[in-house]
């Protein structure tokens, strides 16, 4: 393993992380807590916040002066368009110096950020507009296009529109001549105290299982989220730090913006699309130290023809968003001189569970597992019938335990009760996470699929997650998806799409082999009765794999992924029926 010195210490990690965890909530749950002060007006004022990166690997570094100054100018500008606390302000923007100080912007006037993934199509866009209520959105340029009247995009949009890094058009602002008309000492500029519970963010979960649903983020999430910088990250003071997700989703806004902006801890921005070639200059140029990624970012790299840089420095690479697979941590081991860790969270909360890198809680953990709950969290796994904690090794849903987690937050979806409900026990004792899993006898946990994901075949609970983790073995799979398809025999069988790498013929000597692979490193009544060969998996924009949109694809009769398929083979199974 690279290792640096490790005698710089984040401060309060040292002491226990309970009391570390109590600071915290004091810091960001006081009843006038401010954001803007929070986030950027009690550090140093040349302390550099953000290093933006361009693709040419020039770069700009923003000091927490440069962030006061600017966006208190925009926050006044805000203040004269008409935009108050409580306000919905969007953004449809890069990762960014504009990005960044757009959002102290909206977060200094009091207002509430509303995320728009750049990959989003309009009716993405215009739905989490609607539902928001936003009053103005910050879109870049290139991303305008969105925004235009169409089938999507109403003709009579209630919001304004501010453009950042290109001429406005028509009734459209310019986000750079906005600046320009304040100094940043204006009184409308000045930050706004919401209180600890005011919404920071709306966010809108992907919708993997279902309609995207908003999640108001509180101004005392952050106690959470630098907890997990702290504790399940180890970002030190003087590491190099670099969250390679994006900040239109949950993991990239909590934990490559907000984290590091609470924590006062400089986060590396890279204003350019991925690329495994990008990705190593950026890591060797910039000497990154501390990394962490969705696993398909760690795959891209895996699967490149692009050398590995010499000479990397990074002491610390973590995962999240999706389990990791086993192939990974071996090749991260070897290639990055430190094992890729993985961490298990959702929207409504952050990060929960990790394989945490902090010395006051780093330990062991088993491969397959994520963790167990950090600092400020309690989780279980809770029976599948009713709402009591199971035995280790038992297969059933997790769950967090609310009187014993502090740092959570997540109270209800905006205007949506109905689903809030089901997201937590009749006695409220419980959060329901919509997540299969099992915990071990030593506390650490495994993911094993979204619950609606669960395959019951035969009386047998198998989580996709265990399959796809042994068909990526294969020297020929790049991804692979598993879905359950009805069968009249056994309830469900296992079905899975399989993505090779380039130059790989699929073939039904290839299908056996995957089938045979699965039945000795896994079970033998769990293999693929069915493998279909697809160019690629259908994902949500942050990169997590759609199996419901697999199941309802092979449930029209297609059989297949929304993406041109290559080829796909359905073999008889073992009573002679045809399984595809």
């Amino acid at each position: 393993m690279n290792e640096r010195s490790a005698s710089v210490v984040t401060a309060g990690v040292d002491g226990p992380p309970a009391g570390r965890v109590r600071e915290l909530l004091g810091l960001f749950g006081a009843p006038d807590a401010c954001a803007a002060e929070l986030l950027c007006d009690r550090h140093p004022a040349d302390a550099v916040a953000f290093t933006v990166v361009e693709e040419d690997l020039t770069a700009t570094e923003l000091t927490y002066a440069d962030l006061r100054r600017d966006s208190a100018r925009f926050a006044a500008a805000l203040a004269d368009l008409g935009i108050g606390p409580g306000d919905a302000v969007a953004t449809l923007m890069g990762k960014s110096a504009d990005l960044v100080v757009a959002l102290l912007g909206i977060w200094r006037r009091g207002a509430v950020h509303v995320p728009l993934f750049t990959a989003f199509a309009p009716s993405a866009v215009a739905l989490r507009l609607g539902a928001s209520a936003a009053k103005a959105v910050v879109v870049d340029a290139d991303q305008r296009g969105k925004l235009a009247p169409g089938e999507d995009m109403p003709a009579d949009r209630p919001w304004l529109t501010v453009v950042a890094g290109g001429a406005p058009e028509g009734a459209e602002l310019s986000f750079g001549e906005l600046l320009a008309r304040y100094s940043g000492d204006e009184p409308q500029g000045r930050p706004v105290a919401t209180g600890a519970d005011a919404p920071l963010v709306l966010l809108f979960t992907s919708g993997t299982t279902g309609a995207p649903k908003g999640v108001p983020v509180p101004v005392r999430a952050l106690a959470s989220f630098q907890a997990y910088l702290e504790f399940g990250l180890d970002v030190r003071e003087d590491d190099v730090f670099w969250n390679a997700a994006d900040p239109g989703w949950a993991y990239g806004l909590y934990y490559a913006i907000l984290g590091p902006l609470a924590a006062g801890r400089r986060s590396l921005l890279l204003h350019a699309g991925f690329s495994p070639a990008l990705t190593w200059q950026v890591m060797a140029a910039f000497e990154v130290t501390n990394f962490t990624a969705a696993p398909t970012v760690y795959r891209s790299l895996r699967a490149a023809s692009d050398p590995v840089p010499d000479g990397l420095r990074l002491r610390r690479a973590s995962s999240a968003g999706e389990p990791l697979t086993p192939e990974v941590v071996s090749w991260s081991e070897q290639a990055l001189g430190v094992a890729v860790r993985d961490h298990y969270g959702q929207t409504e909360h952050g990060m929960i569970i990790t394989a945490a890198w902090a010395d006051a809680v780093r330990a062991p953990v088993p491969p397959g597992s994520m963790g167990r709950p950090l600092p400020g969290w309690s989780a279980e796994v809770l029976y599948e019938e009713r709402d009591e904690p199971a035995p280790p090794g038992t297969l059933g849903r997790v769950a967090l335990s609310v009187p014993d987690s502090p740092l959570l937050w997540f109270t209800g979806y905006t205007g949506a009760p109905e689903k809030t409900a089901e997201r937590f026990s009749g006695d409220g004792r419980w959060y329901l996470t919509g997540d299969a899993g099992l915990r071990d006898e030593n506390g650490c946990f495994f993911f094993s699929s979204r619950d609606d994901d669960v395959i019951i075949m035969a009386g047998y609970r198998i989580g996709p997650f265990d399959v796809e983790s042994v068909l990526v073995q294969h020297d020929s799979v790049l991804e692979a998806a598993v879905i359950g398809a009805p069968d009249t025999l056994r309830g469900e069988v296992l079905e899975v799409y399989v993505v090779l790498r380039p130059g790989t013929p699929p073939g039904e000597d290839l299908v056996t082999e995957l089938q045979q692979l699965v039945k000795r490193k896994f079970a033998a009544h769990a293999y693929p009765r069915a493998v279909h060969f697809t160019d690629q998996l259908p994902k949500t924009p942050s990169g997590k794999v759609q199996r419901f949109l697999l199941r309802r694809k092979r449930a029209q009769g297609t059989g297949l992924p929304l993406n041109a398929p290559t080829g796909s083979t359905a073999p008889t199974g073992p009573t002679g029926e045809t399984n595809s």
